[in-house]
């Protein structure tokens, strides 16, 4: 027989209330305006509806006691819930890990792919078999070699460029043809910056690999802060806090070509004296880019000896040169004692 909503009303008990189902007890408990949470289960809402017969008399409080008791609350549905989101979140952890391990197989794969296309290129060039590589043609292809351009990647693209000149190096590549060979590999920010150079400057490899290099701050000055400025994180460990600091000081070092002891040796003492100066003179010296202590210093005196300061007893504009005299005492008194 159909549930019969006024029939009930007209007439509540706990055995009708018992034999009802969850969608009939839910319009039991709107007709009487007692709220409760979609997600209760049937049990708990018959719990309300009877607290609510009782609180007016309809029905005798006696009926709570025999009648089952659950929680008033909805703790098993939230906990229902809670499992639920752990086993989906397991499942999105066990889908990015999924994804991580397919992402490093198609690196490791494509990776082997240019191992083994630089090996056969090579012994192509051994055996001289393809007369459209290496020294004997005539006319250079680039659509048979473009393929053999290492992938470029943003996160390492000094690494890149490096990789790029010593192949190109060892496979008597044209210079003049490096800049089209490159460019078919950019991506991001690399492929935009290339996109805005003029036609005269995209053919020049140096402007390009300056361009692109300075796109991503893989200059000097910022290999240089790298270095100085680089912290321990609490995550790591002093090993490899010490192998970052150790890259960044390589990188900072194979910026300024520093090879020899005497490059290393002018490297640190013209750092050192720009950290010394004022700060005028240290952007002077930044823009005319002299790696030799000796020349350093030139500049810095032209440029106090024009702009008129540094001197003793000379007043300056600004910085952390000698400071201006300065009188005590009565400033009429022109015998005053003066300190510096």
């Amino acid at each position: 027989m159909p549930f019969n909503l006024d029939k009930f009303v007209a007439s509540p008990s706990v055995e009708e209330l018992d034999s009802l189902k969850k969608s009939e007890i839910v319009k039991v408990a709107k007709h009487y305006g007692i709220e409760f949470q979609p997600l209760m289960r049937k049990d708990e809402i018959k719990r309300y509806v009877l607290e609510y017969l009782v609180d007016e008399s309809i029905l005798p409080s006696t009926v709570l006691e025999t009648a089952i008791t659950v929680p008033t609350d909805n703790t098993f549905e939230l906990k229902r819930l809670e499992i639920e989101m752990s086993k989906e979140v397991r499942l999105k952890e066990m889908e990015r890990e999924r994804e991580k391990e397919e992402r490093e197989i198609q690196m490791q794969k494509e990776a082997r792919e240019h191992e083994f296309r630089m090996k056969q290129l090579e012994l192509e060039v051994i055996r001289g078999s393809d007369p459209k590589v290496g020294l004997d043609t005539g006319v250079f292809d680039i659509s048979k070699h473009v393929k053999f351009v290492p992938k470029f990647q943003e996160d390492n693209v000094d690494k890149f460029f490096n990789h790029f000149e010593k192949l190109s190096e060892q496979l008597k590549w044209p210079r003049d043809k490096w800049s089209i060979l490159i460019q078919s590999n950019f991506t991001g920010k690399a492929q935009e910056v290339y996109s805005a150079l003029s036609i005269e400057d995209s053919m020049d490899y140096d402007k390009v690999k300056k361009a692109i290099l300075q796109a991503y701050e893989l200059v000097p000055e910022a290999y240089r802060q790298k270095f100085r400025k680089y912290r321990k994180a609490d995550t790591q460990t002093y090993v490899e806090f010490a192998y970052q600091k150790e890259r960044h000081f390589d990188r900072w070092c194979a910026s300024k070509k520093v090879s020899t002891f005497d490059t290393l040796r002018q490297l640190m003492l013209v750092e050192e004296f720009k950290r010394c100066v004022n700060d005028d003179i240290k952007t002077h010296l930044e823009e005319n880019k002299a790696d030799n202590l000796k020349e350093v210093a030139n500049l810095a005196d032209q440029y106090a000896l024009t702009h008129k300061f540094g001197k003793v007893g000379q007043t300056q504009n600004k910085g952390q040169f000698n400071r201006p005299y300065k009188k005590y005492g009565n400033s009429s008194n022109s015998s005053g004692t003066t300190s510096n």
